[in-house]
């Protein structure tokens, strides 16, 4: 491995963590104000905030609940996680990549952990 490889691997690695521990935070710190419904907060209101409100409500699972039942389909190290609430659901959308350097998209239902939708280069599939 070339050492500019090796510098691309490790910044890989720290965003990764970067990104999982903003996540993690966001969805274990407790909550703050009062609860609303997506639909009617106001713009100013930040995902990391609903994010919570919504676990700590019991309306979503957690991150490593999620990433946990993924795995069991869909191994790999995530590189990228958002959470959305998207025609009427909360969605986890992740981005893994696997051992063979195949990087995965997918979302999944928060709510259950349900594998909606697989995209991995360039081949698409969607669940039922």
């Amino acid at each position: 491995m070339k050492a500019n490889d090796s510098r691309i691997g490790i910044r890989h690695a720290r965003r990764r963590k970067l990104i999982a521990g903003l996540l993690f935070a966001a969805l274990a710190a407790p909550a703050a104000g009062i609860a609303q419904h997506p639909k009617h907060q106001s713009h100013d209101r930040s995902d990391h905030e609903e994010a919570r409100r919504a676990l700590l409500s019991g309306e979503v699972l957690s991150l490593r609940q999620v990433l946990d039942i993924v795995a069991n389909e869909y191994p790999g190290e995530p590189v990228e996680i958002e959470f959305e609430y998207d025609d009427g659901m909360y969605l986890y959308e992740l981005k893994l990549l696997q051992a063979s350097g195949r990087i995965v998209k997918m979302k999944v239902d928060a709510s259950n952990g349900k594998i909606i939708a697989v995209k991995a280069r360039g081949t698409k599939e969607e669940d039922d």
